[in-house]
């Protein structure tokens, strides 16, 4: 029998072929040629296996037209959309950014938007001491009740709920800012002080500070009265400010410290900010002639009281110039090797002595000089003393001065055949020109 084939080398559509041709055109054998037909079984075989391993490697490869893996997709980004949906709408922001190695330690703080927060743990992270803290009235910030300590790595977890009452978790490790890396200024008087007319506002620096102009801008004082306030620095780590002319009495002086983060050298930056204020007291200035040996106490313009004193010795003067009382000590121990003086004396139990110099002028009782030196004489080694009594008791000029003294009352002394004290001896300011002093502002 014959059959048509058409094939699409053969246009012509009716060729005649046998049987055994036809077989021979389906890749098949004839029984007469056995070798030739297992070599087209294996070659079917492989065929056949080829497509398999290429359709499974599609499959493991993640083929688009895998069902099993575009499943997978859409139910991870189905649960993803979801959560995100059921999320709470309260946002906790921590002042520190986590791992911070320079964290400032006084403006940490926790906030939250669209919630309240519920309760912050604040913890120095080697040791687990908590550090109190407070959330405000409405919930929305909280703040430790203490300046956190320079240097040191702290843990703080917050936690709050938005109005649905889904809770949110905010954790945050963090270190402050190293000493060797910041600076702070101690400074005097302290805040809510009643001082003298004569007081400076007194900054020393525990670092040397070379960028002065932004150190002081950032600290700024003021008074009630109105007064021109200029800071003027002593060297590379004192910044002391003044009026003009002394401070009103009874006025406030306010003195804003907002150095948190400013630059004060190559790799050292602030801590401090805070606000301080003080006020002025009544005007007292005395004045101390050592001509006469007398001092003269003058309250408000006014004459007060006259009070003999023994001044410095004419080998040991006592300094001229004005001077401002920065302690007062009820009693006291002098001991003259420690200014200068090797063993000449060593007095345990001086009376009332106030400090007028940071190199040991005082003006101070004596109770072992004669009576008759006070108004006559100059004994010391350059203090100014006032007759008193062992102990500090009785009614004596000494007692009287010091009880009616303030830290910042101005001593002036005249006369003296010693030199004018350093203005950066002690809070001495005073005995630099108005031109001279604002010379010394970095402003």
């Amino acid at each position: 029998m014959e059959q048509l084939v058409t094939t699409p080398d053969n246009s012509v559509a009716a060729r005649s072929r046998t049987p055994h041709q036809l077989l021979q055109a389906a890749g098949q054998q004839t029984p007469g040629a056995p070798h030739r037909a297992r070599r087209a079984r294996r070659t079917l075989t492989v065929t056949a296996l080829f497509a398999a391993g290429a359709l499974a490697l599609s499959a493991c490869g993640g083929d688009a037209s895998a069902g099993g893996a575009d499943d997978g997709k859409n139910g991870q980004a189905g649960a993803d959309a979801a959560a995100k949906k059921d999320a709470s709408d309260a946002k906790i922001t921590v002042s520190a950014k986590n791992g911070a190695a320079d964290a400032s330690i006084n403006d940490t703080g926790v906030k939250v938007t669209g919630g309240k927060l519920t309760d912050v743990k604040l913890t120095v992270a080697d040791t687990g001491t908590a550090v109190e803290g407070a959330i405000s009235a409405d919930g929305t910030s909280w703040k430790p009740g203490a300046q956190l300590e320079r240097g040191t790595k702290y843990k703080i977890v917050a936690n709050a709920k938005d109005a649905k009452g889904r809770a949110a978790t905010e954790n945050v490790t963090f270190t402050t800012v190293s000493s060797a890396n910041s600076f702070i200024g101690t400074y005097t008087p302290d805040s809510g002080a009643k001082v003298g007319v004569g007081m400076p506002v007194s900054f020393n620096f525990d670092k040397a500070i070379t960028n002065k102009k932004d150190v002081q801008a950032h600290i700024t004082v003021t008074s009630s009265s109105g007064q021109e306030v200029v800071g003027h620095w002593f060297g590379s780590q004192r910044l002391d400010f003044r009026p003009k002319d002394y401070w009103k009495a009874d006025s406030k002086v306010t003195m804003k410290i907002d150095l948190d983060g400013v630059k004060g050298a190559d790799g050292v930056t602030g801590v401090q900010s805070k606000t301080v204020s003080f006020t002025i007291g009544r005007s007292q200035v005395s004045t101390v002639d050592m001509k006469t040996q007398m001092m003269t106490v003058e309250r408000d313009g006014k004459t007060y009281k006259s009070i003999p004193i023994s001044g410095g010795s004419s080998e040991h003067p006592t300094y001229n110039g004005q001077m401002v009382i920065s302690e007062k000590f009820t009693q006291t121990r002098m001991d003259g090797s420690t200014v200068g003086f090797g063993g000449e004396y060593d007095i345990k139990d001086v009376p009332h002595a106030m400090r007028l110099s940071n190199s040991g002028t005082f003006i101070h009782g004596n109770y072992w000089g004669d009576p008759s030196i006070f108004g006559n004489a100059g004994t010391s080694h350059g203090c100014v003393g006032l007759r008193d009594n062992k102990g500090g008791g009785g009614d004596t000029p000494g007692k009287w001065f010091f009880d009616e003294s303030l830290v910042g009352d101005v001593v002036i002394v005249k006369n003296s055949h010693d030199k004018t004290v350093q203005p950066d001896n002690g809070l001495n300011g005073w005995n630099l020109s108005w031109a001279d002093w604002k010379a010394g502002s970095a402003a």
